[in-house]
């Protein structure tokens, strides 16, 4: 087996151990319905802005390697933006050490982050998406160590960090 094969094949086991949870109905809210936002852009525009890497997980749903982020153990006070459009999305009082190797967060800020029914790659999740640009964020599950049991697994490419 060459070894790009065998990083892909562990890349695949690695997302499916470390963000996979048991999804709730009470977490979808709202239907799987074509979402108008209030920034559009087509996707020269968004290939131009944001450059490869962003574009790929922001526009194309993309994910970056566990442990590589760079907020994944970034914890001063501030606020995490949408790196698409630049909206509020998550406050650092919200972030905690999950160890899943993605930075964490048991809520988002009110009316900020869409909620999508995801069944790709065999499993059944909660993508969540910048509900002012509808730019991929990461998933959110049930399994978060603190009292709102909740769990947004984001990508730190999809954020930037606000002091």
């Amino acid at each position: 087996m060459n070894t790009i094969v065998k990083y892909t094949l562990l890349l695949i086991i690695l997302i499916i151990t470390s963000c996979q949870g048991q999804d709730k109905k009470t977490i979808v809210k709202k239907e799987n319905k074509p979402m108008k936002y209030s920034v559009e852009k087509t996707e020269a525009e968004w290939k131009a802005q944001l450059g490869e890497e962003r574009y790929r997980i922001l526009r194309e749903k993309g994910t970056e390697y566990a442990h590589t982020g760079q907020y994944n153990l970034h914890f001063e006070k501030g606020t995490y933006v949408c790196g698409g459009c630049g909206e509020p999305l998550f406050s650092s009082e919200s972030k905690f050490e999950s160890h899943c190797g993605w930075p964490s967060f048991d809520e988002s800020l009110p009316g900020k982050v869409e909620y999508k029914k995801d069944v790709s790659f065999g499993m059944s999740r909660t993508e969540i998406l910048c509900a002012k640009c509808g730019g991929h964020l990461g998933h959110v599950f049930d399994d978060g160590p603190t009292k709102t049991r909740t769990r947004y697994c984001v990508n730190s490419l999809s954020v930037d960090f606000k002091k």
